[in-house]
């Protein structure tokens, strides 16, 4: 009887399984090797596009947090608390979903994701309970953090060497692009509908994005019946010694002091980069007097201009300073903090001083995502640990972002005052609070200035 009851259970999961399997190949397919190019073409435009919009399902809180504590619904530090629940199981998530994105179908993993954010957002759209806000948005966290791995082994799957940098730095601009259409249309949607129209569109946004992954992406080339050229360099190793040469590798990269200065340099630029994108809007509302939908245009312009920063980044390294990140890195943490002065410390409202602070600041945090985010940790890494590296890199880097939610909230909660029935607010503290961390960023990043790859 017990065997007849589990059997069932059994199957379900063993469906599971077989769901998210990684597809399997199909030499004996039908379609042209000529249609490859253009499979992998359509198989990155939506990998892409797919996970810009993941973005805007994770943003569209940072659009209504201003009208939320004005409708009385939350405090700004329940707000900060509610921000951070995302970022914190997010970390966790990136590195756990990246062990089994490797293992997945890219697209149905992939798909997965963006659909439940999609879900999450639109019940959050129809609640008014704290604890269920909380618990949501710390959910959707687990879920955002399915869309990076499955993108970066879809294009690992479909690019070899020689072009997987290229398409890479470009992937790398889809956070941009999501960046740049959460401030423009969920803005415009809380303008004519308020806040709680915000969070549905997002939602609906993602029902489109799934839509598209299942259409447009496929998993493997070898599932299509296609092969890549490019040769495994294990390809000659039995699984025993692969295993060991991976282990050896991760643990001296657990070893390895710059990269943990590398990933508290990343922690503290996250803490000014989640700064303007989270709190960017409540600010220029609170202090500067812009609408919500004037402020979220003006945040979007860091996001656009990120995108010329995050896809040029590995081409100025590689061609002015012959593959280096240091100077680079330095020029833009340099010009991170100058742009967030502009942005803080110049009183008063001046559309294009703003303008161009956000400009400034866009270009700088685009090559720092690329990076300080990760690429400089995997330049001194050992190859095997690529992933190793990103991991440590993933984790700080996301744990600052989720203290500023919290820190942020608290300071600013903290520095309000209400006068004549209207909040107002002294940011003095907070300001210093993100200059500081981009400061403090920059000076990690060049201790490590002479650090090399150690592949001993």
């Amino acid at each position: 009887m017990e065997t007849i009851q589990q059997a069932p259970k059994s199957n379900i999961f063993t469906r599971i399984l077989n769901f998210y399997k990684v597809s399997a190949p199909n030499y004996d397919s039908t379609v042209p090797q000529s249609k490859f190019k253009n499979i992998r073409l359509a198989t990155f435009i939506s990998a892409t596009c797919g996970y810009a919009l993941y973005y805007v399902c994770r943003l569209s809180m940072n659009i209504v947090r201003k009208p939320i504590v004005d409708d009385g619904l939350f405090t700004e530090t329940e707000l900060g608390i509610i921000g951070s629940c995302l970022f914190f199981v997010y970390a966790v998530g990136k590195m756990a979903n990246g062990f089994l994105a490797d293992r997945c179908n890219a697209r149905r993993f992939m798909a997965t994701g963006l659909l439940l954010t999609a879900i999450v957002n639109l019940i959050l759209g129809f609640t008014n309970m704290f604890l269920v806000f909380a618990v949501l948005w710390g959910l959707n966290g687990w879920f955002q953090s399915m869309g990076a791995p499955a993108g970066v082994v879809s294009l690992n799957r479909w690019y070899d060497n020689k072009d997987r940098g290229t398409y890479y730095g470009f992937w790398s601009a889809s956070h941009n692009i999501g960046e740049a259409i959460t401030f423009i249309t969920v803005a415009a949607l809380v303008g004519f509908a308020g806040w709680r129209w915000g969070m549905i569109g997002a939602g609906l946004v993602g029902l489109v994005g799934f839509v598209m992954l299942l259409m447009f992406m496929r998993d493997t080339p070898q599932s299509m019946g296609f092969m890549l050229a490019e040769k495994t360099a294990s390809a000659d190793k039995n699984p025993k010694e692969e295993t060991e040469d991976y282990n050896k590798a991760q643990m001296m990269v657990l070893k390895n002091p710059a990269i943990w200065i590398l990933a508290i340099g990343s922690a503290f630029m996250y803490i000014s980069r989640y700064a303007v994108n989270s709190w960017g809007v409540f600010y220029l509302e609170a202090q500067k007097g812009y609408s919500n939908l004037d402020a979220s245009m003006m945040i979007s312009v860091s996001s656009i201009c990120g995108i010329v920063g995050t896809v040029f980044s590995g081409l100025i390294s590689d061609k002015l300073f012959r593959g280096s990140r240091n100077v680079p890195a330095l020029v833009c943490g340099l010009m991170n903090t100058a742009a967030l002065c502009l942005f803080l410390l110049v009183p008063g409202r001046h559309l294009w001083l703003d303008i161009t602070a956000m400009v400034l600041f866009g270009l700088g945090i685009g090559v720092l995502i690329c990076f300080l985010g990760g690429l400089m940790a995997v330049d001194i890494a050992p190859k095997a640990a690529a992933g190793a590296a990103l991991g440590v890199v993933g984790i700080a880097s996301y744990m600052g972002a989720g203290l500023q939610d919290i820190m942020n909230g608290i300071l600013i909660e903290g520095h309000k005052t209400v006068v004549n029935g209207v909040d107002v607010y002294d940011f003095t503290v907070v300001n210093w609070f993100w200059i500081g961390s981009a400061l403090l960023s920059t000076v990690l990043t060049a201790l490590v200035w002479n650090a090399k790859r150690d592949d001993q």
